[in-house]
């Protein structure tokens, strides 16, 4: 699924339509995604070919951007988001478990879930910022000097491996928020306040899901790339 929605990144709706996750479990088929779905793959076929029918120039842009301009972008787009939207939302979902809890008890471990995303969330942007971009950046400037990598085979690797099982750790919160939320859709009791929490859990996850898939399906396999190609005993 992921090198469907690295192909054309509005085939990233489609998969969000039928609840596939193509970011942390993006390396699965389709077919076996439907089939533990129950969903008829025929149905999402039909969506993905009218997605693919549409011009999608910014899958490749992103494709055609340098290491250090796709950092760039991750962090001024998703970080940037993802920061604005973490205390928002958190509070959003503090006030409505206070007014709404009693009678809606799942509000709890909402609110409890989201709180360890925010913290697990903060600090694993400065991690990239501060550590595999960085070292990201790096390796791109050498080999564009054509300058020799004298580095570990796990400079770029063991950042990347601890990166992605952040990110499923994170998607796997959040899909239990998703399930606890029954799809995001507020009860018929629900206030204003009540209404945009879940809608603005459901554009998170979404975010997350393109920020994710950018990282692990096409920054990630890319560093890893260049620096095998640098040092030949890693070829």
């Amino acid at each position: 699924m992921a090198s469907i929605v690295t192909g054309n990144h509005q085939s990233a709706a489609v998969f969000e339509k039928y609840d596939l996750d193509f970011c942390c479990k993006g390396k699965r088929s389709l077919q076996d995604a439907c089939r533990d779905k129950k969903i008829n793959p025929a149905a999402v076929l039909m969506d993905l070919e009218k997605i693919m029918q549409l011009s999608d120039t910014g899958s490749q842009h992103m494709a055609e951007k340098s290491l250090s301009e796709l950092t760039s972008y991750i962090v001024s787009t998703h970080h940037e988001y993802v920061r604005r939207q973490l205390p928002l939302i958190h509070g959003y979902l503090d006030k409505v478990a206070s007014k709404h809890g009693e009678r809606h008890p799942e509000l709890y471990p909402i609110l409890e879930n989201f709180s360890a995303i925010r913290e697990e969330m903060e600090l694993h942007m400065q991690k990239e910022e501060k550590v595999l971009f960085p070292r990201i950046r790096e390796i791109e400037n050498l080999s564009n000097w054509n300058q020799p990598l004298s580095l570990s085979s796990t400079f770029i690797s063991a950042p990347v491996s601890m990166m992605e099982q952040e990110h499923e750790h994170a998607g796997a919160l959040m899909a239990e928020i998703r399930t606890l939320s029954n799809d995001y859709n507020a009860p018929g009791d629900a206030c204003t306040t009540y209404k945009l929490s879940f809608a603005s859990l459901q554009a998170f996850e979404e975010d997350l899901h393109r920020h994710v898939h950018l990282e692990n399906y096409l920054l990630f396999p890319a560093a890893l790339q260049l620096i095998r190609s640098r040092i030949p005993e890693l070829e």
